[in-house]
């Protein structure tokens, strides 16, 4: 059976990573994190990355957000490289292309959950009326009406993590990145903040990539990529 790797075509492929090497050297060791690691990822796809703490998972996922430089490689996003990017490419596709969710919300402490998803939009040049409108909307879908005038330390860490969902969303992005979303929560909550990613995704037709160790939330993409050593293996339900 060919992999989603190998039935990739250059059209239905919004990631493409080639050769990808990640090393951090100091005065005393080199420690190779990923090793020469080939991954695509298809336009829509719901694609999740497993594996334990320390094994590279995060470190992917912020090479990809252009959070992190790669040793060696390429990192193809949507046509174009990202470590070929100026800085202020680099600020537009993270603002505009990507919605980031990781492990802790970010929330602004001294801004209500409405003020929180609506600057990220303010910001990107949105007119102020139509940003507002955006942000209530998003609140609303994901189940925060009637919460949208509380702070982050008046809302549950559930409702925190809730907004940092809408957030992710209010520029309308291409790709989805998330990074432990659901590691700092209780089981319960876990579960919801899970359910609630992908079926955000899937109800605004965004391709997400998901990092994880939770295998009962890595159940939920249709690409299962599992790291180990600094290596990819893949696993496909399409």
């Amino acid at each position: 059976m060919m992999t989603d790797l190998e039935n990739s075509t250059g059209k239905d492929v919004i990631v493409r990573v080639r050769g990808l090497e990640k090393t951090y050297e100091t005065s005393s060791e080199k420690l190779t994190i990923l090793k020469n690691l080939d991954m695509d990822v298809r336009k829509g796809s719901k694609c999740v990355i497993v594996g334990k703490s320390g094994s590279g998972k995060s470190t992917l996922l912020n090479i990809i957000g252009g959070l992190d430089v790669a040793t060696a490689g390429t990192v193809d996003v949507n046509g174009k490289i990202i470590s070929s990017m100026e800085e202020n490419e680099l600020t537009d596709y993270r603002s505009h292309f990507l919605g980031l969710v990781f492990q802790f919300h970010y929330l602004l402490k001294d801004f209500t959950a409405l003020e929180n998803v609506f600057l990220p939009a303010y910001m990107a040049g949105i007119p102020k009326k139509t940003a507002m409108e955006k942000a209530r909307s998003l609140l609303c879908d994901v189940g925060l009406e009637d919460r949208m005038t509380h702070l982050p330390s008046q809302l549950s860490g559930g409702e925190r993590q809730r907004v940092a969902v809408a957030r992710s969303l209010v520029n309308d992005p291409e790709l989805i990145l998330a990074d432990e979303p659901t590691g700092n929560l209780d089981p319960a909550n876990a579960v919801l903040i899970g359910d609630l990613l992908f079926s955000m995704a899937d109800r605004y037709q965004k391709t997400l990539i998901l990092v994880t160790h939770d295998m009962n939330l890595a159940q939920k993409g249709n690409v299962r990529f599992f790291i180990k050593d600094g290596a990819l293996t893949e696993e496909g339900k399409q």
